[in-house]
């Protein structure tokens, strides 16, 4: 029934290219996962998920890497994730500022995965997001 109540309100919604960005971000975070985000992103944004490490949720099946490069690329990707699936679509990137930001990215600083929570991710996200509409200002794009 529950199943039922979601595809007809979906039904109800408006498609637009955001949709594909929070599509988009959940691709990237079940990769990271190993599994589907399922309950993840239901908590996402609320209070709870300030205290849930990024280890913690990265595929258990792998290692934690030890290149620190790596590292990077995780928390990277994770934080992307992060920005494609806000809950408000105007605050998510388009898929165009995304690709910016992977073309142009710098490194964002990586500890030891143990030590990086999901909120630090959430928070450098806003800040990625801006960097990537500084970089299509400068290539004259409107984001």
């Amino acid at each position: 029934m529950e199943q039922e109540t979601n595809s007809s309100s979906a039904q109800h919604q408006v498609v637009t290219e955001k949709c594909d960005v929070y599509s988009f971000g959940v691709l990237a975070l079940e990769t990271l996962m190993g599994k589907h985000p399922g309950e993840l992103l239901v908590s996402l944004f609320a209070s709870c998920s300030k205290n849930i490490m990024l280890s913690y949720i990265l595929d258990p099946r792998l290692s934690l890497p030890s290149d620190r490069r790596v590292a990077k690329d995780i928390v990277f990707a994770t934080t992307m994730a992060f920005a494609c699936l806000r809950s408000n679509p105007n605050f998510r990137p388009t898929m165009k500022c995304v690709s910016q930001v992977f073309l142009h990215r710098k490194r964002p600083a990586a500890d030891r995965l143990q030590a990086i929570s999901l909120l630090q991710l959430k928070e450098h996200g806003l800040y990625m997001e801006d960097e990537a509409k500084i970089q299509s200002q400068k290539s004259g794009e409107i984001v």
